[in-house]
């Protein structure tokens, strides 16, 4: 019998993910989380098959805890299923160990195509994405300053560009503002940038807003 975890904090989303993959996979059985720490903890309590993850989690970044899943299980599928584009953070995910990457717009065919490819142990990713992997990942490409950042930087300095105070930023993602004013002084100084206007400009730029 197929173990599949879902987590996501939104438990609608939970819901809609095991019926549309109920009609692929009778049988299955799920298991829901939604949080980091209860995703870690299922992980080191039970055997999953795959994952399904969400990047917006509630205190973690979805790229952080992924990270940390693959470190306790480097085998375990993990497919994020998110409600940012695919330029926002697929190659970010896709270098922590994702097994692929889709937007939660997706139609429900897609979803169990995606499912079955990964488990099958390939890679889904769209056309799109494959051809910015081919840019973004590739062995001589130069790092654009963003991809200095860690994901939790990166995180913030997309929220600051895109208007954002410090202390909503804080609320979101259930930090002091002194953490994040910290978290944006590393992003100015890894970036060579001074203003929240330069990050703004840059993130327009290179339309990393949505």
């Amino acid at each position: 019998m197929l173990k599949f975890l879902i987590a996501d904090d939104h438990a609608v989303v939970r819901e809609g993910v095991k019926r549309i993959l109920r009609e692929e996979f009778p049988q299955a059985d799920f298991g829901e989380a939604q949080n980091a720490v209860q995703v870690l903890q299922q992980v080191r309590d039970r055997h999953w098959d795959m994952i399904m993850l969400d990047i917006s989690l509630p205190s973690r970044s979805g790229l952080e805890v992924l990270k940390e899943l693959k470190s306790l299980n480097p085998k375990l599928p993990v497919l994020i299923l998110s409600i940012h584009p695919e330029e926002l953070y697929a190659v970010r995910a896709l270098r922590s160990g994702a097994a692929g990457y889709m937007t939660k717009d997706c139609v429900p065919e897609e979803l169990r195509d995606a499912v079955r490819k990964v488990l099958s142990g390939g890679k889904y990713i769209s056309e799109s994405l494959a051809e910015r992997l081919v840019y973004e990942l590739g062995v001589d490409a130069e790092r654009a300053p963003h991809e200095r950042l860690s994901d939790r930087e990166y995180e913030v300095m997309l929220m600051i560009s895109s208007g954002k105070k410090v202390f909503e930023i804080a609320q979101i993602l259930q930090l002091s503002p002194k953490t994040i004013s910290t978290y944006r002084a590393r992003i100015l100084q890894k970036m060579n940038m001074k203003s929240n206007a330069q990050l703004t400009h840059y993130a327009i730029q290179n339309r990393l807003l949505e």
